[in-house]
């Protein structure tokens, strides 16, 4: 349930507020937006009684709230993530990235502004990686992609450099002074891979990876959770849900595309899912048009739409040889491509008033 305060109450209200919660064995969440002030409540939902030591939600729960002062009103959540749901969280939530190559030093994704995440599918060898990263970094990118973990559908598919990639990751972040974003494949390796990137990447097929989710989650790095690759949106939310139940409230979404009927494309990049995002949460919401549809030439058009239809970032891959890459080089832009595709995300930011970060 969320409990609503009124206008101008006290911050003394309002941890009186939290006090009780607590006292009944619920934990508050406050959101605080420019008018109104709520608590989400999280607890156990029952009917009264039969609900142990753990803290019960029920009506009594909530005619009691009612009745503290400056309480305006007690309204049920009807959605079964909480935490990630807009009811709970009115406002939009900004993730902060530290990037040293922007004038601010960090970047705020999930406002008016469009961040550009862009770099190779895996990290090859060190000429691969720095002759990617430099071009996309003069491009306009400021947060660097690229696996040293791959998933694999066959064992003998290639799968990373591993440690080594995370260096040459780092490496690149020095020499470029861009983010990094990679993917974590197991909770082992959450320690290890936090040392060396700015973001951490959950894939689409560890999206239901329960005990992956409950470690990024108990760490204090931005998180970017990839759609399952058959997911409904409400899975996807309800994954975020295990995230940010585990203290981390700096979680972003990523639209990767999902497994249709069609063969045309790799997946089917489900652009309705981004405007629908920004009306059930807060999170800010990822566009990867590489995975999506699997082939280069629908990667810019898609990219642009996805703008339009509300995304915060994109997430491309750039191969200096895309034909000669060790994954997804269909996929993946030469690093002209993606030098003629930014200024069309630059005119089409302009369009929707909207800046592209780039310095």
């Amino acid at each position: 349930m969320i409990v609503v305060m009124k206008q101008h109450c006290s911050d003394e209200a309002i941890e009186h507020v939290l006090v009780y919660l607590q006292d009944h064995g619920l934990s508050g969440h406050l959101s605080r937006g420019v008018e109104r002030t709520v608590i989400g409540v999280l607890g156990v939902v029952g009917p009264s009684g039969i609900c142990g030591n753990t803290g019960c939600i029920n009506p009594e729960l909530g005619e009691a709230l009612e009745a503290l002062h400056c309480v305006e009103k007690v309204l049920p959540v009807s959605k079964p993530y909480k935490l990630a749901s807009r009811e709970f969280h009115p406002t939009d939530t900004f993730v902060e990235v530290p990037v040293p190559c922007v004038s601010e030093g960090v970047v705020r994704i999930g406002n008016s502004t469009i961040v550009m995440m862009a770099g190779p599918c895996t990290v090859e060898s060190e000429k691969q990686l720095m002759t990617t990263a430099e071009a996309v970094r003069k491009a306009g990118a400021v947060i660097l992609r690229g696996g040293a973990f791959k998933p694999s559908t066959s064992p003998y598919g290639f799968r990373g450099l591993g440690k080594e990639g995370l260096k040459l990751l780092a490496k690149a972040r020095v020499e470029f002074g861009m983010a990094v974003i990679t993917e974590v494949m197991t909770p082992a390796d959450v320690p290890m891979v936090c040392e060396y990137a700015d973001i951490l990447q959950i894939g689409t097929r560890s999206m239901q990876n329960y005990f992956l989710l409950d470690e990024v989650g108990r760490t204090d790095k931005p998180v970017l959770l990839k759609r399952g690759m058959s997911a409904t949106i409400e899975e996807w939310l309800l994954a975020a849900e295990y995230i940010l139940s585990q203290g981390n409230p700096h979680v972003m979404l990523c639209e990767r595309g999902i497994r249709t009927f069609e063969r045309l494309t790799r997946n089917t990049m489900d652009i309705s899912a981004i405007p629908l995002i920004k009306q059930l949460s807060h999170l800010p919401i990822i566009a990867d048009p590489s995975h999506g549809t699997g082939h280069r030439d629908l990667v810019s058009p898609m990219s642009l739409a996805s703008l339009v239809a509300g995304a915060d970032g994109l997430l491309i891959e750039v191969h200096p040889n895309p034909d000669e890459a060790l994954k997804d080089g269909a996929q993946s832009l030469t690093i002209e491509q993606f030098q003629h595709l930014m200024p069309q995300i630059q005119l089409m930011a302009t369009a929707l008033s909207r800046t592209v970060i780039t310095e």
